[in-house]
């Protein structure tokens, strides 16, 4: 996937390599490539805790990353995950809007929403209509 979006974004990439020994406990993280004064963008599917993207910003900060950016699609943020994010290097943790962030937002001023309605609207009304859903990868309504 890192690859896959590396590409179309023509950049080059590093990815952080995580190892778990049981559930939501990282054992080691790696960080593979290189990020010296450069603007890093960690991308994930979901934070909870935010203890493993909290852990792995500091990681790039000292690998010399000028700049911490996190983009993730569920920001569920619960338990320290606030204060976490208010401690860590980010510059702006961004998430969709598939959980309301408004009142975490009040304590974070961190994060931001990006809305995404429409395209779950869409995705909703082709599968409804028997409609390629695989279109939207290339054509996202505004």
């Amino acid at each position: 996937r890192v690859t896959s979006i590396a590409d179309r974004l023509n950049v080059e990439f590093a990815l952080i390599h995580k190892e778990r020994k049981k559930a939501n406990e990282v054992d080691r993280m790696v960080l593979v490539g290189d990020v010296k004064d450069r603007v890093a963008i960690l991308v994930d599917d979901m934070a909870d805790t935010c203890g493993t993207i909290c852990h792995a910003a500091d990681k790039l900060v000292s690998a010399g990353a000028t700049k911490v950016y996190a983009i993730l699609t569920h920001g569920i943020f619960s338990g320290p995950a606030i204060s976490r994010i208010n401690n860590a290097p980010f510059e702006a943790v961004v998430v969709t809007n598939t959980i309301p962030q408004e009142e975490k937002m009040k304590h974070c001023p961190k994060i931001q929403f990006i809305d995404i309605s429409m395209i779950l609207a869409e995705a909703i009304r082709r599968t409804h209509n028997g409609e390629s859903v695989s279109y939207l990868f290339s054509h996202v309504p505004l």
